[in-house]
C-alpha cells in the first residue's frame, strides 16, 4: 500500500510505502501526486519512506515505478529514500549520481532530517 504523507512542506511529494505494494497503489495515489507536483512546481523534490521491505513490491508496481520516473526524468531536483535497510540507502546514494537531481539515502531513524533535506 502506498499512502501520502501530508505534514510536507508545498514543494515536496511525499508517500509511504507499507505491506504489498502494487500497479494500483501507484496509478491510484503516486503518479496522479507526482503528476500535479511536476505541473505546479516544474521540480519534483519526492520523499519515498520504504517501510517494507522491497520485495512486498509486486512486478506492476516496479514497472510503474520506472515509468514514473523516466516520465519526469528532467523533473527531479531532490530524491529521499527513507528504508531501515542500509543497502537501500548505500544503493541510493550510489546510484542516485547516474541520474537527474540529488538523490540521498536515509534510515528510518533520520526520517526528519530527510523531510528537512528534500524540502531544501
Amino acid at each position: 500500500m502506498i499512502e501520502t504523507i501530508n505534514d510536507l512542506p508545498e514543494n515536496v511529494v511525499g508517500f509511504r510505502a507499507t505491506g504489498k505494494v502494487t500497479k494500483e497503489d501507484y496509478e491510484k495515489v503516486l503518479m496522479p501526486a507526482v503528476d500535479a507536483q511536476s505541473k505546479k512546481f516544474n521540480k519534483l523534490n519526492f520523499l519515498l519512506w520504504l517501510d517494507t521491505d522491497v520485495s512486498n513490491y509486486t512486478f506492476g508496481a516496479w514497472v510503474d515505478d520506472a515509468l514514473v520516473g523516466i516520465k519526469h526524468l528532467t523533473h527531479w531536483h531532490k530524491v529521499a529514500i527513507i528504508s531501515r535497510y542500509d543497502i537501500i540507502k548505500k544503493l541510493t546514494n550510489v546510484f542516485g549520481h547516474l541520474l537527474p537531481g540529488e538523490y540521498k539515502g536515509f534510515k528510518t531513524t533520520d526520517l526528519v532530517e530527510a523531510k528537512k533535506w528534500v524540502a531544501s
